[in-house]
């Protein structure tokens, strides 16, 4: 066996795949060590990417050569665009997956890279020998050197499952934790601290009255993830929605008096966003009923899961509850709901690349971080596997801007701001969303991971290609006029005024109430410059669309992202010392000191540093 390797990934869920790929398609020897190779990105939770936010993630990744989009692509059985009735800075994809076919789908990825190894086992410990690090050492007592390492260990850190007053070891029902390695990591002088998740029950879908539940289609027209040539999905499978009542309220809360959240058995902190069943019907004791969405876990099996109903109560009060919900009189339960606690270590430990700052060539991505997500792993774990590459070839940190990405967004909020509770990415959390849109995460970011090498020519070239047919369909919409009688009776059909004299298309596509696709049917000189012009095809039509539409909505979001890059560029050494500034605020000296910013523009989102603090540091610096 080999025991040295440029980069050492530790755990193959979301994050660790994706960081092993990055750093072996950089050109790093890759070893992947993992507890179990039947479960790579496993969905632990709900077999489904994307979604609010989320979608930009994978979109996003896809754009920067990472895999989870094309995975999501072929194992995908159902798709939609959700938010569609809003503006497309709202737009999100999402897609329910194939739970079996996902993980196989990235194993296959995986062992086709002849860059990355593979090992089953546990790592116990970080080898560091005088201050630097060495390596891994695993339960098999095998000391793997390495120049760098990503650990990625999701809830498997001291994992404790609960359900009811049972409670048992486990990184997730089935799996064992990993009991070592936080100890050994508090010894190098990190800090660790606990988080609780959850995953709803599973049942079976041959004891569901389907005739009693809403059908949730998916998009008529289909959709993908991938800028790659990934198939569109058409054959698409439902989901479906439920709802709970009253009774199955009131027999819930007879199990309150054996719930380990609610009687303080469970010490970690849950997801704010994704709270349990119980708990939502403590909080908002005022609802008579909550949604329930009843997702398919696969094409090839009958096996559900219940969106909505995650629980660490007692399984057969569990069970008792569902029977109560109308369409569910004679469920049958796989597999109860369980909450589950585990170490992580607080984000403000690390630099804006995923390194941690005691451990030179040591970074950290996932859930170890205190975020929640498969999408928000995926992202993490793209960039550590490239600044890991980096640094060991000591060329410079990958390092996306909040306005350049959602990941910059994710990354930058985890390193400045005090993460107290599983953090998930929203919309709302980004101050530049409509630059961040779905539909132009290549446009944004793949000639960015082509110029360090991650995207490749190939993905490089699609982009260009896309890029200059917008240009060519926008540049003739702005250039040519159209006359009365050759539109108004589309005009009328929409509802909007006619026009008296000819105008550009381009006024007539800023109306709301006018598509492209409306004006491509109805005029035949654009219909026949789309179809002889190479490349223009639905993606490039809504991306030449949305940008002519919300013109001065981007141009002013963007306008005001270059006025705050200043902060952003100037940057602040790591061995400042903030103690020397007198006219700082104790906070701002003792959280500056810790955080230890790359720039003006990171310190002064730090919570603590106010305004006046920032004038102090540009006076100091001479600005």
């Amino acid at each position: 066996m080999e025991r040295s390797y440029d980069i050492v990934v530790i755990g193959g869920g979301h994050a660790g795949c994706e960081a092993a790929s990055a750093a072996a398609n950089l050109g790093s020897r890759v070893l992947l060590i993992t507890m179990d190779m039947t479960q790579f990105a496993q969905m632990s939770c709900n077999p489904s990417m994307g979604g609010i936010a989320k979608g930009q993630i994978v979109r996003e990744i896809d754009a920067l050569g990472g895999l989870s989009g094309i995975v999501t692509d072929r194992s995908m059985i159902q798709f939609r665009m959700l938010n569609r009735s809003k503006g497309p800075a709202m737009w999100s994809p999402r897609a329910q997956n194939d739970r079996v076919k996902f993980s196989q789908e990235w194993r296959k990825l995986l062992e086709q890279n002849p860059r990355i190894d593979f090992m089953q086992d546990r790592v116990e410990d970080i080898v560091v020998k005088q201050d630097r690090l060495y390596g891994v050492r695993t339960r098999m007592g095998i000391v793997i050197e390495s120049k760098a390492v990503v650990l990625t260990s999701g809830t498997f850190l001291n994992g404790l499952i609960h359900i009811g007053e049972v409670k048992f070891e486990g990184g997730r029902m089935g799996d064992f934790s990993a009991p070592d390695l936080t100890a050994n990591l508090v010894k190098l002088g990190f800090v660790s601290k606990r988080m609780k998740t959850g995953t709803p029950v599973r049942v079976d879908g041959r004891s569901i009255d389907f005739s009693k539940l809403l059908e949730q289609k998916g998009d008529d027209e289909g959709g993908k993830f991938s800028f790659t040539d990934t198939r569109v999905l058409l054959e698409q499978k439902s989901c479906w929605l439920a709802y709970t009542n009253l009774k199955v309220h009131e027999i819930l809360r007879t199990g309150f008096d054996k719930s380990p959240m609610f009687q303080g058995r469970i010490k970690g902190i849950g997801p704010r966003y994704c709270p349990s069943i119980e708990d939502k019907i403590e909080r908002f004791s005022t609802r008579d009923r909550h949604q329930l969405f009843v997702e398919p876990e696969g094409t090839d099996t009958v096996e559900y899961y219940i969106n909505g109903f995650s629980s660490s109560l007692p399984d057969y009060i569990q069970e008792e509850a569902l029977r109560h919900v109308e369409g569910f009189e004679n469920i049958r339960i796989f597999r109860p709901g369980y909450a589950i606690e585990y170490d992580y270590f607080p984000p403000d430990q690390l630099k804006n690349n995923l390194e941690t700052r005691l451990v030179p060539n040591l970074f950290f991505a996932g859930q170890i971080n205190g975020t929640t997500g498969y999408e928000e792993a995926a992202g993490q774990g793209l960039m550590a596997g490239i600044n890991a590459h980096l640094k060991i070839n000591e060329q410079p940190a990958f390092v996306l801007k909040r306005s350049e990405a959602y990941i910059g967004v994710l990354i930058d909020d985890l390193i400045t701001k005090d993460v107290d509770e599983p953090y998930r990415m929203f919309t709302s959390r980004a101050e530049y969303r409509i630059l961040l849109r779905q539909d132009n995460a290549d446009l944004r970011l793949t000639p960015l991971a082509h110029k360090i090498g991650l995207a490749s020519d190939e993905r490089n070239d699609i982009c260009k290609l896309k890029y200059e047919a917008v240009e060519k369909l926008k540049h003739f919409l702005h250039q040519q006029t159209v006359l009365p009688e050759e539109i108004n009776a589309l005009l009328a059909l929409k509802e909007t005024p006619g026009i008296s004299q000819k105008v550009k298309l381009t006024t007539l596509l800023l109306r709301p109430q006018i598509t492209l696709i409306d004006l491509i049917k109805h005029y035949p000189v654009l219909e026949n410059f789309v179809v002889q012009t190479p490349r223009i095809d639905q993606e490039v039509m809504e991306e030449t669309e949305i940008q002519i539409k919300y013109k001065s909505y981007i141009e002013k979001e963007k306008e005001i992202a270059d006025k705050l890059s200043r902060l952003e560029d100037i940057e602040l050494r790591e061995s400042f010392d903030y103690h020397q500034i007198n006219s700082l605020s104790s906070e701002a000296r003792e959280k500056l000191s810790r955080i230890k910013p790359a720039t003006i523009g990171q310190a002064s989102r730090i919570a603590g540093v106010s305004p006046s603090d920032i004038s102090v540091l540009l006076v100091y610096l001479g600005r």
